[in-house]
């Protein structure tokens, strides 16, 4: 039972670090939980997820992202179509006003192309996010598990 007690205080201590340490604020817009899956040690692509929240009154756009982990950064869409998973560019992300945009599995999502090095379990790596309005946010991307769904379950879209 001690063991039991143990872990559930380390889960607790961790999600708490987890939704509290890991966001970014500028003006209105706040960028929690920044992610991204382990790749394979031959894996020239990766991607981050994260949440964006708009506590503002007017509505931003996420118009740009950059990092220095590999040669391209850009906005995609994963959509399921003719039951066939396919990604696409995005220019922009609308954040709406008093709202809420999850980057996550299965739907929008940071692409990395040209990876320099292979995204390991357990590293970090910096991201800056341009918005329209609020200007650059620099955030954090955690690197978990491959596989990992960072807390989010996969999301069909169509």
């Amino acid at each position: 039972m001690k063991g039991f007690h143990t872990l559930s205080a380390v889960f607790v201590i961790t999600f708490l670090f987890w939704s509290t340490a890991c966001a970014s604020k500028v003006g209105e817009i706040e960028v929690t939980r920044p992610w991204a899956r382990a790749t394979a040690s031959t894996a020239r692509t990766g991607a981050a997820f994260m949440m964006i929240r708009n506590g503002g009154a007017y509505t931003d756009r996420l118009v740009a992202v950059s990092s220095s982990v590999s040669k391209k950064a850009g906005l995609h869409k994963s959509f399921m179509e003719n039951d066939i998973m396919k990604m696409r560019h995005v220019d922009a992300l609308e954040v709406p006003a008093g709202g809420m945009v999850a980057l996550e599995p299965g739907g929008y999502h940071v692409m990395f192309m040209g990876l320099k090095a292979p995204f390991k379990e357990g590293d970090s790596f910096p991201l800056t996010l341009v918005f329209e309005k609020a200007g650059k946010i620099g955030v954090s991307v955690t690197i978990m598990k491959a596989g990992a769904m960072g807390g989010m379950k996969m999301k069909r879209t169509h």
